[in-house]
Formats: C-alpha cells, structure tokens, sequence
C-alpha cells in the first residue's frame, strides 16, 4: 500500500458501487468507532473545550466549515477551534505564502493559530469533532480529508476521483507524510486507495494513525 502509481489512473465507478459487502461492514465499523471514540475520549472533548474557552471567553469552542463530501456533496465539517475567530476573513492576504502546490493551502507558521490551537493541531485533537461527522454519516473513520469548495473548483477530472467515496478522518495521507506531501502524491495516494479498498487497508491505516498521532509527525 506505500508504493503509488505515477501514471494518471482513472476509476470505474461501477466497481465501487459493486462493494455492497465493504461499504455495509465499513459503515459498522464508522458507527461502532465513533461512539467509543466519543464516549473514551469525552474527558478530552472537556478539558479541550474548557483551554479554548480560557483562550478567548467570546470565541465559540467549535469551527465549523464547509468541505466538499462524497459525490461532490457538500456538508458542515466540525473541528476545535485552533485559530483566531476571524481567521477566515485574513485567509486572502494569506494565499500568497502558501507551501504547498496545487488545490490545497497551509502554511507551517500560520499567524492566525492560536496558542492552545499549536498544541491541539500538532496532535490532531482539533479533528476529534469529526467523530460527530462519522456517526452522521457525511464522513467515514477512513478516506480521503474532504477538501474546501474553493479547492475543488481548481481540481482536474482525475483531480475529482477524490470525490468518488466518502471523506475521511484519517487516510492514506495522513499515514504517508501529511503536510510534508504535496497536493500532486495527495491525489495519487487517495486515488490508490480507492483503487483497493479493503476492510484490511482501512484497519491497517488506522493502526498507522495511532503511530503518527503519537509521534505529531507531519502535523502542523
């Protein structure tokens, strides 16, 4: 599963809608997850919730954000808040310092992070909302990171593959570099994986998650 193809791939669709058996297990799997992973990790949601509010009294706890879902359907992404309350309204003035090529925007020192958000995003705890998003259905425990609107809008057809199944927490690139990975190896990892999905790739790229949540590898 680490070695990717070069060569632009393009998906037969039909053969993803023929996976009946990996989609219903996958689902039990998104559902039975997100209920322990909320229920164990509640100590976390508070504690989380109460450094933010300390943070800045009058900013919400939570962000949420439009992102682009499975079949280009759009849906509202939840995330701890790790930035300044108006952060999206200074993200223009920003682009010009992105580093990282292609439909995708970060920056490793970005200004608007705040001081309780370098500690939740270095280990991935602003993501843990997300978990709400698994049990709603709109996002699985495995897949590809659901990109924002403007991003899809620069997307090429093989670009749109992305799109084919649903969004998730933790993916293929996420275990293989995340932001030291550029947009072009992002696309080429999420596209192998929707070429062979298995309940087994899943079970073993959440298990490499784990490694890298521990280690901040990557995370910025």
């Amino acid at each position: 599963m680490d070695k990717v193809e070069k060569k632009e791939v393009f998906i037969d669709y039909n053969e993803i809608k023929s996976k009946y058996l990996y989609s219903a297990v996958k689902r039990i799997m998104d559902v039975v997850g997100s209920c322990c992973g909320i229920i164990i990790l509640s100590p976390i949601f508070l504690i989380v919730s109460l450094l933010i509010k300390i943070d800045n009294p009058k900013g919400s706890i939570f962000f949420s954000q439009i992102r682009v879902g499975k079949n280009e359907t759009p849906f509202k992404m939840y995330k701890f808040r790790s930035m300044n309350p108006d952060a999206e309204n200074k993200l223009e003035e920003l682009l010009k310092y992105n580093e990282v090529e292609g439909a995708m925007f970060k920056i490793k020192n970005d200004p608007r992070v705040t001081q309780i958000g370098k500690i939740i995003r270095k280990t991935s705890i602003d993501e843990l909302p997300q978990l709400l998003n698994v049990l709603k259905g709109e996002m699985s425990l495995v897949g590809p990171r659901p990109p924002l609107q403007r991003e899809v809008a620069e997307y090429t057809k093989y670009d749109r593959q992305r799109l084919l199944v649903m969004p998730g927490c933790t993916g293929l690139w996420q275990v293989s570099g995340r932001n030291k990975t550029g947009f072009e190896d992002m696309v080429k990892l999420d596209i192998y994986y929707i070429s062979n999905l298995s309940i087994y790739n899943d079970l073993v790229i959440i298990c490499k998650t784990m490694i890298v949540l521990c280690s901040g590898h990557g995370a910025y």
